[in-house]
């Protein structure tokens, strides 16, 4: 079973390397700037095989777990699912490939497999492998596509190893290449100075969370005197609460920085600035899943800690309604999904906060399929637009006769619609929240009641936007035909007609919509059906609402319903320039005074050195003449006047 875990991880790693080294090198390939068609077609390949090996390989070993009953573990979760979602995990299995001996807390270099590593690893290869079969055709005219190709593979193994990871420490080795990995497909088209601001942004925000993590896990490992994740979870009911507090409110900062929780969230909604297919990946089921699936791995130290999930709670609230405000203001459709995902992790983290982690990992991997599915739809939308710009859509459903059913399953599940997965996992997630509002436990009345106000009010927003999307992308009239618009992604084929997009785009999209559409039935008993005819009514509520403003006036932008909250909403409650004129106003003032200092101070110190010693040069060079008399004169004065001393002296 290890040795399978391994051949996962490593097949998407070995692709990596042979992408990166041997497309060109070995195979031989065009001019700078340019790809031969056989050597697009053997990258291809080479990304896509060992990928679906990998995928072939953790569906089977999802299987195998299953049907051993070795499945998913719910430390605390309201309702009774299925078996896939059932409480009663046996022990993880482990295996060890060598012990690190640091002088202290020794590292374990190896993998461990339960049910929730087994499911997220089936999450992360399935929607890699769409995505990389999507590559083919979306970068097909992209000269650096090898390079993009084998940038996925890596990032795909990443995250695999931190699901798959044993020992704390060989999880964070996998989390920083993911942090690498996203910064390189971010800033794909580094020429753009914006997809390159993007991609800093993305490492720098993420790497400020990264801080906090490692000295959580430092806190953890300590306190269990390893690092071993068995261990540190089989230590937790020793270790106080001021440990458990400390150590997973450093991890939260981690996790928010991942999962683009609320404060560290920002760093998403520009990330859209990458190639659509890396949008896809990192929104379902790498980066932002990563932090969502360490709350739950390490569930029981953070159910051990009340004022951390108190914390989770609120940040979660302001996440989940901010982002959705936010997303129903965006013109810009990638945009709209990127705020929509933000929203939908903190969906997953008030599930979490509330004490389900059945609910938030049941919603975690239907996310991850409808997600992936919309923003693959949404690229083929680009394709055939040729911008993002919802402006510049319209009266697409005629032409695009897989994409539009696709995305409107992908939107249905956004909104919870049944029978839509969507509408099972937000529904579980909700139920969750109002058990624990009614309980009052593990929450506080305050958090807890604050947390299920706003996720009531989210569904609203989110059954709002979702429509708004859908409409002015698919209805009305079209706009294609009447617009001339510059190449949005570099290396893209653009055909600007409204057409769809090619084969290799749409197989990636027609099975996706499967599980987008399905999953959710896997989950049934986590449901409370009261709970979810009340989201039901309200998410029809936002829905109908921006319709009937969108059929008053086809022609204008249903955002208009938000009034003077439009302009604050379109630019995210003006967070970003909170942080600008916070941090980045003042450190660009202490830049250029340093700068100011080293030029006056430290360099005008050399340079003054270097005056004087020219000064002093000048007097000597000026005794220097080469005027023998002078130079007999200056000795018989020496003379006198040694004679003279010598005399009056003596």
């Amino acid at each position: 079973m290890i040795g399978v875990a391994g051949a996962v991880v490593l097949l998407p790693f070995l692709a990596a390397v042979a992408g990166l080294l041997g497309t060109r090198r070995l195979w031989g390939g065009g001019p700078p700037g340019s790809i031969g068609p056989a050597v697009y077609r053997r990258a291809a390949w080479i990304a896509v095989l060992p990928t679906a090996i990998s995928t072939a390989l953790a569906i089977w070993l999802l299987a195998y777990l299953w049907a051993g009953d070795a499945l998913p573990r719910g430390a605390a979760s309201y309702g009774e699912g299925p078996a896939l979602w059932s409480d009663g995990l046996p022990g993880a299995v482990q295996g060890t490939l060598s012990v690190i001996d640091t002088g202290a807390i020794p590292i374990t270099a190896g993998l461990r497999v339960d049910g929730l590593a087994a499911l997220i690893a089936v999450l992360v290869t399935v929607v890699a492998l769409a995505v990389q079969v999507y590559s083919i055709g979306y970068m097909r005219h992209e000269p650096r596509y090898p390079s993009f190709s084998a940038f996925i593979s890596v990032f795909t193994s990443a995250m695999l190893l931190v699901v798959y990871a044993g020992d704390l420490l060989v999880l964070y080795v996998g989390w920083e290449i993911m942090g690498l990995c996203s910064y390189l497909l971010i800033g794909h088209w580094w020429e753009d100075r914006a997809n390159s601001r993007a991609a800093v942004k993305a490492f720098l925000v993420t790497r400020i969370g990264d801080v906090g993590f490692l000295f959580g896990i430092f806190t953890l490992g300590v306190a269990a005197g390893s690092f071993r994740i068995d261990d540190v979870i089989a230590k937790v009911p020793d270790m106080s609460t001021g440990t458990l507090v400390t150590a997973t409110m450093l991890l939260l900062l981690g996790v928010a920085g991942k999962s683009a929780q609320a404060p560290l969230h920002t760093w998403l909604p520009d990330a859209m600035a990458g190639p659509t297919p890396i949008s896809a990946l990192i929104h379902a089921a790498t980066m932002v899943a990563a932090g969502i699936f360490v709350v739950a791995l390490l569930y029981p130290a953070f159910l051990g800690a009340g004022p951390t999930l108190d914390l989770l709670a609120v940040l979660a609230s302001a996440g989940m309604l901010g982002a959705a405000l936010a997303a129903l203001a965006q013109d810009d459709l990638k945009r709209v999904l990127a705020y929509s995902t933000i929203s939908q992790l903190a969906y997953m983290a008030g599930a979490l906060a509330a004490g389900s982690d059945q609910a938030a990992i049941f919603h975690l991997v239907t996310h991850g399929a409808f997600k992936a599915l919309l923003f693959l739809c949404a690229g083929a939308v680009i394709h055939a637009v040729g911008s993002n710009l919802m402006t510049d859509m319209g009266g697409l459903r005629r032409s695009m006769t897989v994409t539009f059913p696709a995305m409107t399953v992908g939107f249905a599940a956004l909104m919870g619609l049944p029978p839509a997965s969507g509408f099972f996992s937000k529904d579980a997630v909700l139920a969750a929240i109002e058990h624990a509002a009614a309980e009052g436990a593990p929450l506080t009345d305050a958090a807890a009641w604050l947390l299920y106000g706003c996720a009531l009010l989210t569904v609203a927003v989110t059954g709002a936007y979702a429509t708004r999307a859908w409409l002015r992308t698919f209805f009305g009239r079209s706009r294609v035909e009447s617009v001339a618009l510059p190449e949005p992604e570099p290396g893209v084929a653009h055909v600007w007609d409204g057409r769809e997009a090619p084969a290799s785009m749409l197989w990636p999209i027609g099975v996706l919509a499967v599980p987008a559409l399905l999953l959710g039935f896997t989950g049934v008993g986590l449901v409370d059906w009261s709970s979810a005819v009340i989201s039901l009514l309200v998410a029809l509520l936002g829905a109908g609402a921006v319709y009937a403003a969108w059929r008053a006036d086809p022609a204008t932008d249903p955002a208009r319903l938000l009034g003077p909250l439009r302009v604050p909403c379109e630019r995210a409650f003006y967070v970003d320039s909170v942080y600008h004129r916070v941090f980045v106003v003042p450190v660009l003032w202490l830049a250029r005074l340093v700068a100011r200092t080293d030029d006056t101070v430290v360099d005008g110190a050399v340079r003054g050195s270097g005056g004087v010693a020219v000064g002093a040069a000048g007097l000597l060079r000026r005794l220097q003449t080469g005027n023998a008399q002078l130079y007999l004169t200056g000795v018989l004065a020496g003379v006198l006047i040694i004679a003279v001393g010598a005399v009056v002296l003596g």
